[in-house]
């Protein structure tokens, strides 16, 4: 099976047999997105496809004979990242990007039915918080010569699909975004859902749908020539990439939790009740028919850990080019050269605003400072933060779903840390285990493909052969007693205490709040400068 993951980072092409082990690997950077104004994020759509591309000419380079072996492709992708093309499915305008923050000047006006039931339920800002993030209100607004001229609409799985398929065809379970998608029935929104109004999208414009591990088409010639697929090579639909890496990770049933440190950190289960941790903000598709993945997420989350590395990690990064070792061996020793509880540093790792909690007022905050701390202090303090974060989210998830979460496996890049596969486990006073492979994302796919290629009967006997648990990691005793009365006694206090002075901030720094109602309808606001 050929997984092509295409993330935020990087696209990797991977290839999987049928018992979950990665035969072989090519990975190629993407650097190249480009930010026009400030809080703006877009990538050239057909880079992403170029570096598919390339990611498959590596791996055939590196290794020939597994081409002919490859009996099905899969792909997952960066979740709410859209593509406007025209009728040869090429792109009218660069991607933007689900880290872009533009806001729409002016969205559509939905029904005073609608509204009051909104303010009946007490959602209204939510509602028209979700329209102002929408991309389609911003583009209808703002370029509408490129909306004008759209045939499709296409988040950026739909648009490697049709590169490869020559189908304007997407994956249920790779809805993930501003797009009128009904995620308790997963399919397109009925014709009287208030979705159609809110975001004023034609029902042409939209891809067909097909659920995970489901052929969705065969290469094309254009695409073999290409990526170096073999020509007709089936195409099996799969799901957004934290979808694909909780079914990497084994977590089918709710009894098993996912955290991923990846540039989101999230924590997910994955359950076949449709359960809102916050309302309307629903769960998302899994990656297997029939079933939701019920997350938290913190946006900007093990980016952080890679932002303190670019910005103060200057001596390991340097003495592991030198020495010729792992970078992150020397920044797990930095953060075992620090007590548990970082000496009182402590963050609140909302470096993005959110919804609900945090708020859109939200910020970051380090607190506790003191003379004894060390850049050292701070690394740990922010794997700390997040994993407070990651434990709350996991307490939301637990009380709204009325289930309890038994057992946790962590996937993504930080989990490759064990200082952080550690912390974790200390903070949230229970074991957390690593998949077998780092992957875990593209062995979902895999998993989908198995599936879909009828290599296992289901998705119960393919998870079984293909994932297993390489590492677990036991908490600490001493250090979940020191940890439980930080999270109880400060952690959950910091943002109530904080929120006020935030929204102080965004008034003095002139962050508009989600825009009053006009007269006539519609939202409208000054665009940020």
């Amino acid at each position: 099976m050929l997984a092509l993951d295409v993330g935020t980072q990087s696209v990797r092409a991977l290839v999987f047999d049928g018992d979950g082990n990665l035969l072989a690997r090519s990975r190629v950077p993407l650097v190249d997105y480009r930010s026009s104004r400030p809080g703006w994020h877009e990538h050239d759509a057909n880079g992403f496809w170029e570096a598919l591309c390339s990611a498959c000419a590596r791996l055939w380079q590196a290794h020939p004979e597994l081409r002919e072996r490859v009996l099905g492709v899969g792909l997952t992708t960066q979740r709410g990242t859209v593509v406007n093309v025209d009728d040869r499915g090429e792109p009218l305008r660069p991607a933007i990007t689900w880290l872009d923050q533009r806001k729409a000047p002016v969205v559509p006006r939905i029904s005073a039915l609608w509204r009051a039931g909104f303010a009946l339920a007490r959602v209204s800002e939510t509602i028209r918080y979700l329209q102002h993030e929408a991309e389609a209100n911003w583009l209808r607004s703002e370029e509408p010569q490129v909306w004008s001229a759209t045939y499709k609409y296409l988040l950026l799985s739909g648009f490697l699909i049709q590169k490869l398929t020559g189908k304007f065809v997407d994956s249920t379970a790779s809805q993930v975004g501003y797009v009128p998608f009904d995620y308790r029935r997963l399919r397109w929104a009925s014709r009287h859902d208030w979705k159609w109004q809110a975001l004023r999208i034609d029902p042409q414009l939209l891809p067909e749908l097909a659920a995970p591990g489901t052929a969705v088409g065969g290469l094309t010639d254009a695409a073999a020539d290409a990526t170096g697929i073999r020509r007709g090579t089936p195409v099996i639909a799969a799901a957004a990439d934290k979808a694909c890496e909780v079914l990497g990770a084994g977590c089918l049933d709710s009894n098993v939790g996912c955290l991923s440190y990846g540039t989101a950190a999230t924590m997910n289960v994955c359950s076949t009740r449709y359960v809102e941790v916050t309302p309307f903000i629903p769960p998302y598709p899994a990656a297997v028919p029939n079933a939701y993945n019920i997350e938290v997420q913190i946006s900007r989350g093990f980016w952080m850990v890679e932002w303190f590395k670019e910005q103060f990690g200057l001596l390991e990064r340097l003495a592991a080019k030198e020495s010729g070792g792992s970078v992150e061996a020397l920044f797990d020793e930095l953060v075992e050269s620090v007590p548990p509880g970082s000496a009182g540093l402590l963050v609140q790792p909302y470096w993005s605003p959110g919804l609900r909690r945090p708020g859109p007022e939200a910020r970051g905050a380090m607190i506790g400072f003191g003379a004894v701390h060390t850049r050292a202090h701070v690394y740990r303090a922010i794997l700390e933060g997040l994993a407070y974060a990651l434990r709350e989210g996991k307490e939301r998830i637990e009380l709204r779903g009325h289930f309890q979460v038994g057992d946790l496996r962590v996937a993504g890049g930080g989990s490759q840390s064990d200082a952080a596969m550690q912390v974790t486990a200390d903070i949230f006073g229970m074991p957390c285990s690593r998949p077998h492979v780092y992957e875990a994302s593209g062995l979902g796919v895999a998993i989908d493909v198995a599936v879909g290629l009828g290599i296992h009967s289901d998705f119960s006997a393919a998870t079984r052969a293909m994932t297993r648990i390489a590492q677990t990691f036991e908490p600490r005793p001493q250090h979940v007693e020191l940890y439980q009365a930080v999270y109880e006694r400060i952690y959950k206090r910091v943002y109530p205490q904080l929120q006020g002075l935030y929204q102080t901030m965004r008034e003095i720094y002139r962050e508009p709040d989600a825009p009053p109602l006009c007269a006539g309808g519609d939202v409208a606001t000054t665009p940020k400068s």
